[in-house]
């Protein structure tokens, strides 16, 4: 196996660059007389000043033994002192590294070359340091330490110079394919050699909170099945409270909901009263009617021409929602205005209310007596209006609780 031409060595107080420079040391003494610095890797700027005492004494050793005459060696390693201890860690000399801010290595560390330089003579600290973090520390106890697995992870997965190589080819093959028949996908190679050589693993942040997300369901499904059982003893008002955060904790991507929302009726001298208006996380407003069941069927028991109809209720409520919408989007950016200073003390600072193509939500009604063909043609009905208006029953609303709690238990 080829001797590597850089390593270190702690000594003491002090950690060692050890270079075995080819062929033998006198070019490098060369270069130091005509006081130029020698430049390792790309990465370590090194003068006679860096010589460390042991190599300094050795150097003595040799001149004596020649009369005064420095004799080279084929086989000489030359000692640098690079970083000096401070407490727990080794303090690089700034000159040596030129990174522009602080490298601090755990004494426990054992540092290689390929810790501080890549295959294509580039210096991994410099690229770090463009990141602009005050220091760099690489293991140990210190509070912004990467610790030495995760860092030796990063050398690991740094591009390599087949990888700039596929890549330049990735970026020039992007151009050429779309007015060329050039037949080479360079961009799929690319993916290809780096999915092989990138073992990083996904984090499962879903497991962290199973548990907690398996009760909050739990809850939500118990607590619907409470109120669907004794329906007749809550208010309107205390029941689309209830259902409103079942919603809302079910699609968390609402962040606020108002009641008796003042809508301005453009053309008109009154206005009218929206029931409640959504507000997901970008400031978009949606629509949303939650209607007490009052175990009443959504569609018509009875034929009409061989199919069941919705009833009066579900078609008034969706026209009732699509006139809130009507009136939302003739209000425009005024509207959007006045209801952001209304209502932006109770939203996160500096969002702003938005009126794009508001969506409408209805929860009503049951479906769980309904028969095949009753809910065949709900169904139906439901999709020919889902891009304005999604109308929910109380059963779906269960069903999805279910569908989610058995997700997260099964650990998918």
């Amino acid at each position: 196996m080829a001797k590597v031409s850089v390593e270190f060595e702690v000594v003491g107080d002090e950690l060692h660059l050890i270079y075995h420079p080819r062929d033998d040391d006198s070019w490098v003494h060369s270069k130091f007389n005509r006081q130029e610095e020698l430049f390792i890797k790309g990465t370590y700027h090194l003068t006679r000043a860096n010589f460390a005492k042991s190599y300094l004494d050795e150097i003595d050793a040799r001149s004596e033994v020649e009369g005064g005459e420095l004799f080279w060696m084929d086989d000489c390693a030359i000692r640098f002192t690079v970083a000096t201890a401070v407490g727990d860690y080794f303090v690089f000399d700034p000159d040596i590294l030129r990174v522009g801010l602080p490298i601090l290595i755990a004494r426990d560390a054992k540092p290689t070359w390929k810790w501080f330089s890549a295959e294509a003579k580039t210096s991994i600290l410099s690229v770090a340091a463009k990141l602009m973090p005050s220091r760099i520390v690489i293991g140990g106890g210190a509070p912004d330490a990467i610790p030495v697995k995760e860092y030796e992870r990063l050398i690991q997965q740094f591009p390599t110079g087949y990888e700039l190589k596929r890549y330049v080819i990735a970026r020039v093959g992007a151009v050429l394919r779309q007015y060329t028949d050039a037949s080479v996908d360079g961009e799929l190679m690319l993916r290809q050699y780096v999915a092989k050589r990138i073992k990083t693993k996904s984090a499962n942040y879903v497991q962290l909170f199973r548990d907690a997300e398996i009760a909050k369901f739990e809850f939500l499904y118990s607590r619907l099945n409470e109120m669907l059982s004794s329906e007749d003893s809550y208010t309107e008002h205390v029941w689309q409270d209830q259902i409103l955060d079942v919603v809302r904790l079910l699609n968390s991507k609402y962040i606020a909901a108002f009641k008796s929302v003042p809508l301005k009726d453009v053309g008109n001298t009154i206005d009218k009263q929206l029931d409640i208006l959504l507000v997901d996380a970008t400031g978009n407003a949606d629509v949303i009617e939650i209607k007490q069941p009052f175990r009443k069927c959504v569609m018509t028991e009875s034929l009409y021409r061989g199919n069941h109809i919705p009833l009066r209720e579900l078609t008034g409520s969706i026209m009732q929602i699509e006139k809130y919408i009507f009136h939302l989007c003739r209000w425009g950016t005024a509207g959007e205005t006045y209801l952001t200073k209304k209502y932006g003390d109770r939203l996160p600072p500096g969002l702003q209310i938005k009126i794009t193509n508001p969506c409408g939500i209805v929860i009503m009604g049951r479906d769980h007596e309904m028969t095949d063909v009753q809910r065949r043609d709900f169904e139906v009905f439901r999709r020919q209006n889902k891009n304005i208006v999604d109308v929910i029953t109380y059963d779906d609303l269960l069903r999805r609780l279910q569908v989610v709690i058995q997700q997260f238990k099964a650990g998918r």
